[in-house]
């Protein structure tokens, strides 16, 4: 007898098994440039950054959403919607309109793509039916350690792409050479902090803006300005400028992409709060490596208050215990005036590190709480960073209680209809 799931299976096969073929027609056919993101971190904003920039001299496709894996990426390149496995008619019609786009001229010259993994072997998968000009290397850390066996496992698979790519950058700040020294495929660096092809200079901030000269092998190409108020951020000015530089853009245009650069939902976006405060949207996901560098972001911050939401980091395994606590040992009382955490490991584990440490904290059962709570305790001129990952967590529920204009809360992450009546069965509560 045939279950759901099995079903479900063959279905994807099936579909896979289409779409590859159709994918493999596309690129002979259109031969657009490809520039695949990779990472254990930042790869989404990278993505975001290097499609927005290269908009000034090419026609760019890439998906706002979260198509990033093996049945998904052929969507984007086609600009599809994702069916149901199950809704056999649905995905004919959309074999079918793959069919009729190919037979038309190519509607973009430069697709931009992120590839996500879950565990060994993904990455290099997507061999099937992908070619990239270019991959980007954002980031190695600890991700779905559930599946992987240690941090030189993680930098493996993401430096798989290397399989399926002609150009490889990689960050080397957030990147340990010993994991890409062996790596064969013409590879370029980029970094703030380390020796790399690709450098920064002279970085100032104001007006929520970075302004900076960029250097390439430590020559000047030229001055820019990007919107943002994290220094993490300027690891996609570098990455744009990496890939841009290879697709044959100009310093001029370059500049221009930079500067167009906007603010992405979840990734650090600023929104304006109750009370005059200034609110730090980092609900996306979260990681320890990402979670460290929100914080420094809010320490460097001046403001009468300063509130760090903390969700759970989810997914990492054995590890999870270990990270919570080095986050909660992370938290600084003489730069945090709050610490509220939201989850399992938040509670359990992070919490009680940050009180040890001697910062305030308040325990919170559902982000519906964490955002009660924060209504009563932000005050005037306050900065609040909200960071978690998404399930058991959904810490952007608690930011639409302390949004100054409501509204604004069509801006959050996961405001679909799908995705609120997930966070109501798990929380038992309607989301506003």
């Amino acid at each position: 007898m045939y279950t759901k799931t099995r079903v479900k299976n063959i279905g994807k096969k099936i579909v896979l098994a289409i779409l590859s073929w159709q994918t493999r027609r596309l690129q002979r056919a259109w031969k657009p440039k490809v520039v695949a993101v990779v990472g254990s971190y930042g790869k989404t904003s990278t993505k975001f950054a290097v499609a927005s920039a290269l908009k000034r001299k090419f026609r760019v496709r890439f998906q706002e959403g979260n198509y990033n894996d093996i049945v998904t990426i052929p969507l984007v390149l086609f600009g599809e919607s994702l069916p149901s496995l199950l809704n056999p008619v649905a995905w004919t019609l959309l074999f079918v309109r793959n069919e009729m786009q190919l037979r038309k001229p190519a509607p973009y010259d430069v697709a931009v793509v992120e590839l996500g993994t879950d565990g060994p072997g993904q990455i290099a998968a997507f061999k099937r039916y992908l070619h990239a000009d270019i991959a980007v290397v954002t980031s190695i850390a600890y991700e779905h350690m559930e599946f992987f066996d240690g941090l030189g496992q993680v930098a493996e698979e993401e430096l798989s792409v290397r399989k399926l790519s002609d150009k490889l950058f990689v960050n080397a700040d957030l990147c340990d050479y010993e994991y890409y020294k062996h790596v064969r495929n013409p590879l370029d660096t980029y970094a703030m902090d380390s020796k790399a092809t690709y450098t920064l200079d002279s970085i100032a901030h104001k007006d929520r803006a970075f302004m900076f000269t960029v250097k390439r092998d430590g020559v000047k190409l030229f001055d820019a300005r990007m919107e943002g108020i994290a220094r993490v951020q300027l690891y996609s000015a570098l990455a744009v400028t990496a890939v841009a530089s290879d697709l044959g853009m100009s310093a001029e245009e370059t500049v221009e992409g930079l500067a167009a650069i906007g603010p992405v939902a979840g990734r650090m976006q600023q929104l304006k709060g109750i009370r005059d405060s200034l609110i730090l949207d980092e609900t996306y996901n979260s990681s320890p490596e990402a979670t460290k560098a929100a914080l420094d972001t809010l320490y460097e911050l001046e403001a009468p208050q300063k509130i760090a939401l903390l969700g759970n980091m989810n997914e990492l395994g054995d590890y999870s215990a270990e990270a919570h606590r080095d986050v909660g040992d992370y938290c600084d009382p003489k730069k945090l005036d709050l610490v509220v955490t939201i989850g399992e490991h938040a509670n359990r584990v992070l919490a009680p590190a940050a009180r040890a440490r001697g910062c305030t904290v308040e325990v919170c059962q559902s982000p519906y709480e964490a955002g009660e709570y924060l209504k009563e305790h932000v005050k005037k001129g306050a900065v609040v960073l909200a960071k978690g990952s998404q399930n058991g967590v959904y810490a952007e529920e608690a930011i639409k209680y302390i949004l100054n204009d409501p509204e604004d809360a069509k801006l959050l992450v996961r405001q679909s209809k799908h995705w609120l009546a997930i966070k109501r069965r798990r929380f038992q509560k309607n989301a506003r």
